[in-house]
């Protein structure tokens, strides 16, 4: 059963691009849009250091985050409610990311042919990995309000 579950919310992760990623730190709580490339079940990303949400994941790892399209249609919602730690990647690990990142959106491996302006943005960013602890699987088609949950322990592999 938890190897069936783990193959739906992978599945879901590889046709969503965005999660939204909630934060909490002195300043309260705060949310913000992302687009994530996964391996396995760890979610890569990345952000400004400066943000609101990477300054408090410096204060505080713990985060919350959901992934879904925008249905309109109750019964047919299905998506991810997740919970885990999200920190900077290791900067040896950096260009592995990235190339994963360039796999999922080519546009950032465009080299020349990139905008400048997200040239410029992507010199000023940092990776983050956001690992969960624990994955809910919401899907609606299944009955309403059906949710299941997968355990992801300490590394999500």
């Amino acid at each position: 059963m938890a190897d069936d579950l783990r193959a739906r919310v992978l599945a879901l992760l590889a046709e969503h691009h965005v999660m939204t990623l909630a934060t909490h730190g002195r300043d309260g709580p705060w949310a913000a849009a992302v687009f994530y490339a996964a391996q396995g079940l760890r979610l890569y990303f990345l952000s400004s250091p400066r943000s609101r949400h990477a300054q408090q994941m410096a204060e505080s790892p713990q985060v919350a985050a959901t992934i879904q399209h925008d249905y309109d249609d109750w019964p047919a919602i299905r998506g991810l409610q997740i919970a885990g730690r999200a920190t900077p990647v290791p900067e040896p690990e950096a260009a592995a990311v990235r190339a994963l990142y360039e796999r999922r959106y080519p546009l950032i491996g465009a080299g020349a042919g990139l905008p400048q302006a997200i040239l410029r943005a992507l010199d000023r960013i940092r990776w983050y990995v956001l690992e969960p602890t624990d994955i809910h699987l919401i899907d609606n088609r299944l009955g309403f309000g059906h949710r299941e949950h997968l355990r992801c322990g300490d590394g999500a592999g």
